[in-house]
C-alpha cells in the first residue's frame, strides 16, 4: 500500500469545490447577522484542534471584530482553577467544565455562540450547548455528521452538539477524521481543520455581505502588520471593550 499525499489533495478539493453548495452556510450568516445587528458578539468554541478553527472566526484579519474565542484554559485564565488541570487527558469530556467556562465568559443576551467538535460527543461541548440554549442563545455547530453518528455520546443526557445546534454546518470529514489508510491499521491526511476553516470562512464573507447589503459597514480587522492596521483594529475593538478577549 502507498500513501499517495495527491489523493488527500484531490479529497480536499472536491470538498472546497462542494461544500459551498451547503444552505445550511446562509442560515449560519444570517445568525450571525442577526446577532452583529442587534449587538451581540459572536462566542466561538473549540477544544483540541477545533480551537484552531474558533480562531479562524475570533480576531483575525479579514474577520469580524465582534467575536470572542472561549477555550479550556479559561478556566486557569480567569478563573481560579489550577494549572495542572489543563493536563488532564479527559479534561474535553468533563461536562463540569463547561459550565465554569461559560460563568467566566464575557456574554450577553444577544450573543450567538459557535461551537465546533468534529465528534461532537464530549461532555464539555455538549454541556457547553446545553447550557446555552438553556440561557436563550443561537448556536451554530460545525461538525462531522458522519463522525457523530457513529460515535457514542459521552454526555451523560446521550445527547450530541448536532442534537442542540440550530445549525448544523457539515465538514464532511469521515469516521476518525483521517481518510488514507495505513497498511497496519489507523489512516493519515486529516480533513476536518481544512474543511472546518473553510466553513468558518465562508459564514463570515456571507455575513460580511449581508451587511454590505443593509447598508453598514462591516466590522472587519486589518491585518496588523499592514499599515494603520494597528490604529483600525484598536478603535474599532473600542468599541466592544470587556466583551472581547485577545492575545490569551
Amino acid at each position: 500500500m502507498t500513501i499517495n499525499p495527491q489523493d488527500f489533495a484531490d479529497h480536499i478539493a472536491h470538498l472546497v469545490r462542494t461544500i459551498p453548495e451547503d444552505p445550511e452556510i446562509t442560515r449560519a450568516a444570517d445568525l450571525f447577522t442577526k446577532a452583529l445587528t442587534a449587538g451581540g458578539v459572536i462566542q466561538a468554541f473549540g477544544s483540541g484542534h477545533s480551537e484552531a478553527v474558533a480562531m479562524e472566526i475570533a480576531g483575525r484579519a479579514g474577520g469580524l471584530v465582534p467575536t470572542n474565542r472561549l477555550a479550556l484554559r479559561d478556566i486557569v485564565l480567569y478563573g481560579d482553577a489550577p494549572r495542572s488541570e489543563l493536563d488532564r487527558y479527559d479534561l474535553e469530556r468533563d461536562p463540569a467544565i463547561a459550565r465554569t467556562i461559560l460563568d467566566l465568559a464575557p456574554v450577553q443576551r444577544h450573543d450567538l455562540f459557535v461551537i465546533i467538535s468534529n465528534s461532537g460527543v464530549n461532555g464539555v461541548v455538549v454541556e457547553l450547548a446545553t447550557l446555552v440554549k438553556e440561557r436563550g442563545h443561537d448556536l451554530i455547530a460545525i461538525t462531522s455528521r458522519t463522525h457523530g453518528e457513529a460515535a457514542a455520546s459521552r454526555h451523560p443526557s446521550g445527547r450530541k452538539l448536532v442534537d442542540l445546534a440550530d445549525v448544523v454546518l457539515d465538514n464532511h470529514a469521515p469516521y476518525g477524521d483521517s481518510i488514507l489508510s495505513l497498511p497496519d491499521g489507523g489512516a493519515t491526511g486529516a480533513v476536518s481543520t481544512i474543511s472546518s476553516a473553510l466553513l468558518a470562512q465562508l459564514v463570515v464573507t456571507q455575513t460580511v455581505r449581508n451587511l454590505l447589503e443593509a447598508g453598514e459597514v462591516p466590522p472587519v480587522y486589518l491585518s496588523a502588520n499592514v499599515p494603520e492596521g494597528d490604529a483600525h483594529n484598536l478603535r474599532l475593538e473600542a468599541l466592544y471593550a470587556g466583551r472581547i478577549r485577545r492575545g490569551a
